[in-house]
C-alpha cells in the first residue's frame, strides 16, 4: 500500500539553490585561472595539469554522493528517517575512507603523477606544491560531497548553496592575500592559491558538519567508520556506479571529439572552448532541474506513489524545456557580445556565434537526457542510461563527429550536428523508457529495500 509523502517540496525551490551552487563551483575555477595568470602563463599551465588529478578524485567521490542521495530520498519518502540516517552515515564513512586513501596516494606520489602527465621540469616548482597540498586534503572534499548530498536529499539545498558561497568568497579573498602579498603576507604564487583553497575547504567542512547536525540531527561515531554494512553499500553503489560510468563515458567521448577539433586547427579549438564556456551556463539550468526532480521522484518512489512520480517527471520536463530553451535563445541572441568577452578575433566570434545558434536545437534534447536520466536513477533504473550512453556516444556521437567534422570537411558545424544527434537520440530513448513505465519494476524493488520488506509484502496502490 502506498504511503503519501509527508511533504511535497516545490521543484524550483529545490532547483535554484543547486543552480547557484554549481555556477559558483564553475566560476571559482575560472577566477583561480585568471588570478594565477598574473603570476605567469607557465603557472597557469602547471595548475591546469595538477588540477586534473583533483577533478578525477572529485568524480570518484561524487558517485557515492549520487547513490546515497537517491537511497536517502527513498527512505524519507517511506517516512523512515532512521533508515535515511543509516544510509547517510554509511556514505560519509565510505567516502571518508576513499578520500583518505586518495589523499595519501596523491601526497606520496605527487611528483611521479605529474611526470606521468609529461609536465616539463621547469613547471614542476609550480605544480608539485599545489598538488601536494590540494591532494593531501582531498579527504575533506570527500566528506563534503557526502554531507552535501545528504543535505540536498533532505531538501536543504539552500544550506549547501550558502556553504559553497562562503567557501568561494574565502577562496578568492585568500588568493588575493597570498598572490598579491596583501596585509604583509609574502607573495606565494600557486602555492598560495593551494593554501587558500585548503583553508576554505576546512571551513566548508566544519560548516557542513554543523549544518547536518542542526538540520537533521546526524552525528557520526567511531563505530560508523568501522561498521560498514554491505547491504547499504550495495544499494548506494547500485545507483552511484552506473552514474559514474555514464559520466566517465561522456567525458572520454568528449576528449576524443575534442581531439578531432584540435585537428581542425588552433582557431577551431579556441572557438569550441569559448562556446562551451558560454553554453555551460545553459546546461546548468538543465542540471539543476534534473537534480531537483531526482530528489522529488526519489521521495515519491519511497512513498510508493508511482503514478504521482510518473506525472511529476512530465511536469519537470515541461519546466526544464521552457527554461533551457528560453536561456539558449537569450544566449544565442547575445552570442557576439558574450564571445567578445573572451576574444576580439572576428573569425572566432563569428564561428562561436554560429555554434551557439546551432545549440538552440541541442539544448531541448539535453533537457530530456538530464531530467529523465535523473528520474530513472531515482527509481533505481540506473543501468539503462549507462548502456544507452555507451551505445549512443560511441556508436553515434564520436563516429559522426569524425565523419562530418573531418572526413566530409564540415568542420565544427559537423561536430555540433553529431552532438545534436546524440543528445536527441538518447533523450527520445530515455523518454520512451519513462513513458512505457519500464522503470516500475526497479521502483518497486527500491521501495521494498527502503522498507526492509520482501517483494511479496509490498503492493502498489
Amino acid at each position: 500500500m502506498s504511503t503519501p509523502p509527508t511533504k511535497t517540496p516545490k521543484l524550483l525551490s529545490i532547483a535554484w539553490p543547486i543552480f547557484v551552487e554549481q555556477t559558483l563551483r564553475i566560476l571559482i575555477g575560472t577566477v583561480d585561472t585568471f588570478m594565477v595568470s598574473h603570476v605567469s602563463d607557465g603557472a597557469v599551465a602547471a595548475l591546469g595539469v595538477a588540477n586534473q588529478f583533483v577533478v578525477l578524485a572529485l568524480i570518484c567521490f561524487n558517485f557515492i554522493g549520487i547513490g546515497a542521495s537517491v537511497v536517502i530520498t527513498h527512505h524519507l519518502g517511506a517516512r523512515d528517517r532512521p533508515g535515511a540516517e543509516r544510509i547517510a552515515t554509511t556514505a560519509i564513512a565510505v567516502n571518508t575512507w576513499i578520500g583518505l586513501a586518495v589523499s595519501v596516494s596523491v601526497y606520496a606520489f605527487a611528483a611521479p603523477l605529474l611526470r606521468l602527465m609529461q609536465l616539463p621540469d621547469s613547471l614542476m616548482p609550480y605544480a608539485l606544491p599545489f598538488l601536494t597540498l590540494m591532494g593531501g586534503t582531498l579527504f575533506m572534499e570527500a566528506m563534503n560531497t557526502s554531507i552535501g548530498a545528504t543535505l540536498r536529499a533532505h531538501t536543504y539545498t539552500r544550506d549547501a548553496m550558502m556553504v559553497t558561497v562562503g567557501q568561494n568568497l574565502l577562496n578568492v579573498a585568500g588568493n588575493c592575500v597570498t598572490l598579491f602579498g596583501l596585509f604583509g603576507c609574502p607573495k606565494l604564487g600557486v602555492t598560495g592559491v593551494a593554501l587558500s583553497s585548503v583553508f576554505s575547504r576546512v571551513v566548508a567542512c566544519i560548516a557542513l558538519w554543523i549544518l547536518v547536525d542542526r538540520r537533521i540531527g546526524l552525528r557520526m561515531h567511531w563505530r560508523h567508520y568501522v561498521e560498514l554494512p554491505l547491504s547499504r553499500l550495495r544499494r548506494i553503489l547500485h545507483i552511484g556506479l552506473p552514474a559514474a560510468g555514464e559520466n566517465i563515458c561522456y567525458w572520454t567521448a568528449l576528449m576524443v571529439v575534442t581531439s578531432f577539433t584540435a585537428r581542425l586547427g588552433a582557431d577551431s579549438l579556441a572557438i569550441q572552448t569559448y562556446t562551451q564556456q558560454v553554453q555551460r551556463l545553459v546546461i546548468l539550468f538543465s542540471f539543476s532541474i534534473g537534480l531537483g526532480t531526482e530528489i522529488l521522484i526519489g521521495r515519491l518512489i519511497g512513498a510508493g506513489a508511482f503514478e504521482e512520480a510518473y506525472h511529476e517527471l512530465l511536469k519537470s520536463l515541461r519546466t526544464g524545456i521552457m527554461i533551457a530553451t528560453g536561456a539558449i535563445l537569450v544566449v544565442a541572441g547575445l552570442a557576439p557580445q558574450l564571445l567578445g568577452i573572451f576574444s576580439h578575433d572576428a573569425t572566432i566570434v563569428a564561428g562561436g556565434t554560429l555554434l551557439l545558434r546551432m545549440a538552440i536545437a541541442i539544448e531541448p534534447g539535453r533537457v530530456f537526457n538530464i531530467v529523465v536520466i535523473s528520474s530513472l536513477r531515482a527509481t533505481g533504473d540506473a543501468r539503462f542510461p549507462l548502456k544507452m550512453g555507451v551505445l549512443s556516444m560511441w556508436g553515434l556521437w564520436v563516429p559522426l563527429a569524425w565523419l562530418l567534422g573531418l572526413k566530409l570537411h564540415w568542420g565544427l558545424p559537423g561536430i555540433w550536428i553529431s552532438m545534436t544527434v546524440d543528445e536527441w537520440f538518447r533523450g527520445v530513448t530515455m523518454y520512451r523508457r519513462w513513458a512505457n513505465r519500464s522503470w516500475l519494476q526497479f521502483a518497486r524493488r527500491s521501495r521494498n529495500e527502503a522498507l526492509g520488506e520482501s517483494p511479496l509484502q509490498v503492493t502498489e496502490a
